[in-house]
């Protein structure tokens, strides 16, 4: 078992959620627990889910195939994440217009989860916030699938990496937000999927 790409995974699903976190302790709003572990367990849901399916299509084709396509489309994920990271930082993102989608907006500003202004994340406005969250673990799910990683060890490393990372993200706020690690965890993230896929394909 590739305990190293498994605990790699569960830490770049969630590097978003660390900015999330800051961006919540930033402005001094809180989420609790309860609305954490929702976060938490909507992601561990959908990372389940993608990998059974990565899993599945493995039956269909060589093992050493399967790591190969697997470790590419992690690198991919990787890759693209770096590449987002490129462009946001070359024009300022757009704010969403009228009648977008919903999920992807509260990507860009998750703030707006709070519908009711009251600087607290209830559970209800948690589920919304946590579905866009799991969204995002579904394409390298599905990657960490096909290369074989368990789906019960892998799961629970997403879900315990992102009550952790949001948690982390809310203590430390405005300071967390100037420093490297606030500043770069996408591209940090990208990283980390391109090197978890170069490890699943040659080791």
């Amino acid at each position: 078992m590739h305990w190293l790409s498994i605990i790699g995974i569960g830490l770049a699903a969630n590097l978003d959620n660390l900015g999330i976190g800051v961006s919540f302790g930033a402005r001094k709003m809180k989420i609790p627990f309860v609305s954490n572990l929702i976060i938490a367990i909507l992601s561990m849901i959908a990372s389940y889910l993608s990998i059974t399916v990565g899993h599945v299509v493995t039956y269909y084709m060589p093992s050493h195939l399967a790591n190969w396509f697997g470790g590419l489309m992690i690198i991919f994920i990787g890759l693209w994440g770096i590449r987002t990271d490129v462009m946001k930082r070359r024009s300022p993102v757009p704010k969403p217009k009228e009648g977008a989608n919903e999920l992807t907006a509260m990507l860009h500003d998750p703030v707006q989860a709070d519908k009711d202004h009251n600087n607290i994340l209830s559970w209800k406005e948690s589920l919304t916030l946590g579905l866009a969250l799991a969204i995002n673990c579904l394409a390298g799910g599905f990657g960490a699938g096909i290369t074989g990683l368990a789906p019960l060890p892998t799961t629970l490393a997403v879900g315990l990496f992102s009550l952790l990372t949001v948690d982390l993200g809310i203590r430390a706020g405005q300071q967390l937000a100037k420093t490297w690690l606030g500043q770069w965890s996408n591209l940090a993230g990208g990283i980390l999927l391109i090197a978890i896929g170069l490890y699943e394909i040659f080791i």
